[in-house]
């Protein structure tokens, strides 16, 4: 059932849209027997953050209602309940008041009256700039604050932000950000031990994080039917084609793997403002690479069912920006993929270094090389990696368990 309901308010035109498909929809969104949180993301959803809509469709306890300022039509969203609480139109003076309400770190009355029907008990911010616009709804509802640090949000240096190489509204972030911590009812969600870490170097108090992964659903990401060993030699990267995910080390090492083993062959699924210089890149040292694009999350399973390794050769960037975990470590070793990574967090958390995959030091490109090689050409230890690998996901990082854990979080939190 779609449902779309016009708020309307002096000089603004705001539409709250209900996307549900439960039966027990019943207008204001209340359903008994449940708490109900409200994720918050302002854009709602990129590609990339499929995991965001799997964790939703996960919880079991809790009703989840998903909110932001802008629906960017990209991922599906008819099976989730959705509410956009943005401008409907971008005129000039809509605009103008939504700054001026979020410079001024307010709610609108409509608005707050719309999700107070909600009967919210927790409101659940993915990325800390999201989170600091979650306040105030937060505020206004008299709701706790989770929030989920996922990477970059933690990771980048202060002073990269301090310098407004992300605008001018956001030289304040990491000052914001610590000040939103030092409220009684805000506590964080760090996607790894090592953005835990991260996030307690860059001054939240420890007490306040908890680690909580995200998990995979094993019952979609499981081995194809094509074994591993009788695949083409291919090497799978999935990620954005930005400075921290690698991809350039990874091209680099491929010029090495394919003197060694010719009919071996680059498969890049992503987009990102470097595409085109790594395709550059790739021409200049006569890799040969295929670039995809941005894909499904169907779309990568299809990919890793046809490849022999995946590898997401991830490194810290200038601005100190590095992988909170790599989600895609899991999808790939739960689909029998064994996996080459330097990812921060996936690295030391996400594989069983030697047992489903081959960790290595951010940049080195020459162990990366001899890692993939060896993978190529021994189909006795490449086979065993991708029988071990759907085990240790099942038994550590299947979204139902960590959707159990994240409930658990949300009581501890609505408290």
């Amino acid at each position: 059932m779609i449902e779309a309901t016009a708020l309307s308010h002096p000089g603004v035109d705001t539409l709250i849209v209900r996307y549900c498909s439960d039966p027990s929809f019943q207008g204001t969104g209340v359903m008994q027997k449940k708490k109900t949180v409200l994720i918050y993301h302002n854009e709602l959803l990129p590609l990339s953050e499929t995991f965001i809509k799997e964790q939703i469709l996960a919880l079991e306890n809790w009703r989840a209602v998903l909110i932001g300022r802008r629906l960017l039509n990209q991922l599906p969203l008819d099976n989730l309940d959705v509410r956009i609480v943005g401008p409907e139109r971008p005129t000039f003076q809509s605009r103008l008041l939504w700054k001026a309400s979020r410079m001024l770190r307010t709610t609108p009355s409509h608005i707050k009256r719309g999700l107070k029907a909600e009967r919210a008990s927790l409101i659940h911010a993915h990325f800390g700039p999201d989170a600091l616009d979650a306040w105030p709804l937060a505020r206004a509802l008299k709701l706790p604050l989770l929030v989920t640090l996922h990477g970059y949000d933690i990771n980048i240096y202060r002073e990269w932000w301090e310098a407004g190489n992300a605008g001018i509204r956001m030289r304040f972030y990491p000052r914001r950000l610590l000040q939103l911590a030092r409220q009684p009812r805000v506590s964080f969600i760090a996607v790894s031990e090592a953005i835990r870490r991260r996030a307690i170097d860059f001054g939240i108090p420890a007490e306040k994080i908890a680690v909580s992964y995200i998990g995979v659903d094993t019952s979609k990401f499981t081995p194809g039917d094509i074994p591993v060993e009788q695949r083409p030699p291919h090497i799978l990267f999935v990620g954005r084609l930005v400075e921290k995910k690698g991809c350039q080390y990874l091209i680099e090492a491929m010029s090495i793997v394919q003197k060694n083993v010719p009919a071996a062959r680059l498969i890049v699924v992503g987009g990102g403002p470097l595409r085109q210089d790594l395709e550059l890149f790739a021409r200049r040292l006569g890799v040969q690479a295929d670039f995809r694009g941005a894909q499904s999350s169907a779309d990568v399973k299809r990919e890793l069912d046809a490849a022999r390794v995946l590898c997401l050769p991830s490194v810290t960037a200038e601005n100190g920006d590095a992988e909170g975990f790599g989600l895609v470590l899991l999808e790939a070793q739960a689909s029998g993929v064994p996996v080459v990574t330097s990812a921060q967090g996936g690295a030391t958390e996400g594989i069983r270094d030697g047992v489903t995959g081959f960790s290595f030091a951010e940049g080195d490109v020459g162990v990366l090389a001899k890692m993939l090689i060896n993978l190529l050409n021994d189909d006795i230890i490449l086979v065993q990696m991708a029988e071990k690998g759907p085990q240790y996901v099942s038994k550590g990082f299947n979204l139902t368990d960590c959707a159990r854990q994240l409930e658990a979080l949300y009581n501890t939190s609505s408290i």
